[in-house]
């Protein structure tokens, strides 16, 4: 069945939905993409196309010369007799007025993607001839360059696309403009903004008009704010209160907020066109004007959108948590972890509300700066003043409870650091082995697929539930206790005189024992060196194609040397991928590829030092750090450092155990999810078995049952359309702000030291460890780092990322590795270009640009 988004594009689909409604729109006709395609057919346009978009020479990254060689095609053909009778029997009367004409693609206004200006219009065209003219220049503006490379950017297929054109009645307007029915600036909900000119209001449209502007409260009409040009059209209170009106309607109809075009005339207001505004970041629902979330992937270093059931498991975690503070319920009701824009935020709300809650703001720059710096200046606004000096009294009583079982841990941290890290390692082999015994690949074999997959699913609800409420205990007499070590030392040596003093708490950090992550990094140094003693593994590990090795290794086809090594190798560490606090993001046990791609690294670096020496020399610099800092001070003063440096880098190394803990329950779960995605491919439910992310977990319940195929693709359309979204915000607030900068938020290029030194190279941005090829001494510049990235860093001078804090993935390696750092860089990935030189100080966070 053809939708009408598929026969009148974006523009006509909306406003037949809005003309059906009864709002005031001009009478119309859309042309339908069948004539579109007709035109095609009959003029030999079809060839002329897939020619010049396959033709070496037209793939021009601005696609100017294809887009050239397509009008001209386009220009140079007409309607056969029988279509242009056609078209002039669906125009009727409109060819005796002035009319608009507008494109009217089937990839515009779409909820993700606008695709605002893409195409052409024309206005005040009068005539069958002009009109059936303007009707083929709209069809050929579906192959503007710009159209063209908005396309490419958005990965949308060039032939899946066809276009529609829009004729119009033009209103002989005394005034006309744009109404938003949500600030684009702001982002608030609750304002709207309207621009004006006088008379027609393309030139508005297309800038070269300033326009009288007017800002709204919109639930009571009342005018916040306005700027008023020489000679606007000084639109009166009750048209404002119109407009104002006509927008709620549209908002109301189209269930998302709206960019409007309208126009004035003889008193009425007349809607010409409404699309989505796709600007705005989507917010948590419900929510209250007043609600504060931030993002839980900033904490992770992942941006990236999350899978449908990666999600699910995610907040099934969190709900699981809570109960270590007695707050027990359905994790599907829970708002403390919400999805937007297909990804987590965390509440905060009630962090903001009370005065006890705004000190875990102290604690929030040792995880992100930017989350922290954003955070403080909301606490300073009336509307999220302290409600109340103590939570409410169940809150409070969960607090009690959650510090209650975190409390007895730390004595026994202070007096014996390496027994609590043993104790965590013994909770986390534990965890691992109840995961595994309980969802074995052959769970509930005997059963049919559908009771096998229930089976699976309750197991792994039950243990997503448990994990982090069973390693909290274990971990919490860890994270605090270390936080608070190191703001001692923080503060100790500011109060000497040493030249480098904020640099040497940072180094005591370095080399940590009992780090899981640097472990594994370790090992594979290990294995490469092993596989670099074989001339002719050496020759084929860094010769040959990474993907083509992991291809043959999954094949078992490898000489059977490197088959062994790095078949143990993912052994332990095959659940890790970039992205992995995902559980619908494939593991290295899937595709290998970077890890064939970092051995063959390895292998070829052998003029570099091995990774075991740096971390030899980081634990030297720790020790030397430790007694620069104690030479400075009193004896007194000299025992409590070494006591408290001692214990701290006896504790610190177990940061990471929990997530890798995690991660590793999270490669069981998909083991057992594998073998129901396989039974579900077979029963024809899916298309491929990876598709079983996409599902919710619920919908496990239903999928031999119903038919999600549908709802599948959409949502993998819709991640990938989140994929792409150019920046993802730190903060968001009720009232419809997303908040993107912590740190330099005036335009200084500055984040948090996390990592002491200063390199100064070339700026190498990386969106995909996979992908990256650095040389030594360059910056690495990236959104957020996890362990997949971990190989970089001994390659990398410098480390800049726009999220994380002090404890996260990327400032503990780094320091690892004895590299600078400086993280919470809002949009340095964009603000930065790859290949400019600049200097990083891992101290004081200063960028400068050379």
């Amino acid at each position: 069945m053809t939708t009408p988004l598929a026969r009148f594009g974006g523009k006509g689909a909306n406003l037949i939905t809005l003309r059906d409604a009864g709002l005031p729109v001009p009478e119309f006709v859309v042309i339908p993409t069948e004539e579109y395609a007709e035109f095609v057919a009959t003029s030999g346009l079809a060839g002329e196309i897939e020619s010049a978009l396959g033709h070496p020479d037209r793939a021009d990254p601005d696609r100017d010369e294809t887009s050239e060689h397509l009008r001209a095609a386009f220009r140079a053909a007409s309607p056969t007799t029988t279509q242009r009778a056609r078209l002039l029997t669906q125009l009727g009367h409109l060819t005796t007025t002035p009319v608009a004409v507008r494109s009217s693609a089937t990839a515009e206004d779409l909820p993700g993607l606008s695709f605002a200006g893409q195409q052409d219009s024309f206005l005040d065209v009068t005539g069958p001839d002009a009109i059936l003219e303007a009707i083929v220049d709209c069809w050929s503006s579906i192959w503007t360059a710009r159209a063209i490379s908005y396309r490419d950017r958005n990965a949308i297929d060039h032939l899946d696309v066809s276009i529609a054109v829009v004729i119009q009645r033009m209103i002989p307007a005394e005034a006309s403009g744009v109404l938003f029915t949500a600030n684009p600036q702001t982002g608030r909900r609750n304002e709207t903004v309207i621009e004006s000119v006088r008379g027609l209001g393309d030139a508005l449209v297309s800038g070269l008009i300033e326009p009288d502007s007017h800002t709204l409260d919109t639930p009571s009409g009342r005018l916040i704010d306005h700027h008023l040009t020489a000679d606007g059209p000084r639109l009166s209170p009750a048209e404002l209160d119109a407009l104002r009106t006509l927008g709620q309607k549209v908002q109301a109809l189209q269930q998302s907020p709206q960019d409007i075009e309208w126009a004035i005339a003889d008193g009425r207001v007349h809607l010409l066109q409404a699309r989505a505004i796709t600007s705005l970041y989507p917010i948590p629902d419900p929510h209250e004007p007043n609600d504060v979330w931030f993002s839980f992937g900033a904490f992770q270093g992942m941006l990236a959108p999350i899978t449908p059931l990666g999600q699910d498991v995610l907040r099934m975690m969190i709900a699981g948590a809570a109960s270590l503070g007695g707050v027990r319920g359905d994790w599907r009701a829970g708002r403390t972890l919400v999805p937007a824009g297909e990804r987590l935020w965390v509440r905060t709300t009630p962090i903001l509300q009370t005065a006890i809650g705004r000190r875990v703001l102290t604690v929030v720059p040792s995880l992100d700066p930017g989350i922290a710096a954003i955070m403080t200046r909301l606490a300073d606004e009336p509307a999220f003043g302290v409600r109340r000096r103590l939570p409410q009294p169940t809150s409070a009583r969960g607090l009690a409870r959650f510090l209650g079982t975190i409390a007895p841990g730390v004595p026994r941290t202070l007096a014996d650091p390496e027994g609590t890290r043993a104790r965590l390692d013994a909770a986390a082999e534990e965890t691992v082995a109840s995961v595994r015994r309980d969802l074995a690949p052959n769970h509930a074999a005997d059963a049919d697929p559908q009771a096998r997959l229930t089976a699976r699913a309750s197991g792994i609800e039950q243990h997503a539930q448990a994990l982090l409420a069973g390693l909290l205990p274990a971990f919490g007499p860890i994270m605090a206790p270390s936080i608070l070590m190191l703001r001692q030392l923080q503060r100790i040596a500011a109060t000497t005189d040493l030249p480098d003093a904020a640099q040497l708490p940072l180094v005591i950090l370095r080399s940590l024992p009992g780090n899981v992550t640097t472990g594994m990094d370790l090992t594979l140094a290990d294995l490469a060196a092993q596989l670099r003693a074989d001339p002719a593994l050496r020759d084929l590990l860094t010769s040959a194609d990474p993907n083509t090795l992991a291809t043959r290794f999954l094949a078992g086809d490898l000489p059977p040397r490197a088959q062994q090594t790095v078949a143990g190798f993912l052994d332990t560490y095959g659940m890790r991928v970039v992205a992995e606090i995902d559980l619908g993001a494939p593991r290295w046990r899937d595709d290998p590829t970077p890890v064939f791609q970092t051995l063959g690294g390895y292998i070829a670096a052998d003029d570099q030092p091995h990774p075991r020496a740096l971390h030899a020399a980081g634990a030297v610099a720790a020790d030397a750090a430790i007694e620069q800092l104690a030479g400075a001070v009193g004896p007194l003063e000299a025992r409590r450092i070494r006591l408290l440096a001692r214990t701290l880098r006896g504790v610190f190394g177990a940061r990471e155990t929990p997530k890798f803990t995690i991660i590793r329950c999270f490669g069981i779960f998909r083991e057992a999810l594998a073998a129901s995605a396989a039974d579900l491919v077979a029963a024809g439910r899916l298309h491929n078995p990876d598709d079983i992310y996409f599902l919710h977990f619920d919908e496990l319940q239903l999928a031999f049952t119903h038919d999600f195929r549908d709802e599948i693709a959409e949502r993998r359309t819709t991640h990938a359309a989140e994929a792409r979204r150019p920046r993802i915000p730190r903060v968001l607030v009720g009232d419809g702000r997303a908040l993107h900068e912590g740190l330099g938020a005036d335009g200084d290029l500055i984040g948090a030291g996390v990592s002491p030194g200063v390199a100064e190279g070339p700026a190498r941005i990386v969106f995909d460890p996979r992908h990256a090829r650095l040389d030594p001494g360059d910056i690495l510049v990236c959104p957020g780092t996890d362990p997949a990235w971990t190989p970089l860093f001994l390659t990398a001078g410098g480390l800049i990322t726009e999220v994380g804090g002090m404890m996260t993935h990327g400032s503990v390696v780094a320091r690892e590795c004895g590299i600078p750092a400086v993280v919470g860089v809002d949009a340095a990935t964009t603000r930065l270009t790859d290949g400019q030189r600049i200097r990083i100080d891992g101290t004081s966070g200063a960028i400068a640009l050379l």
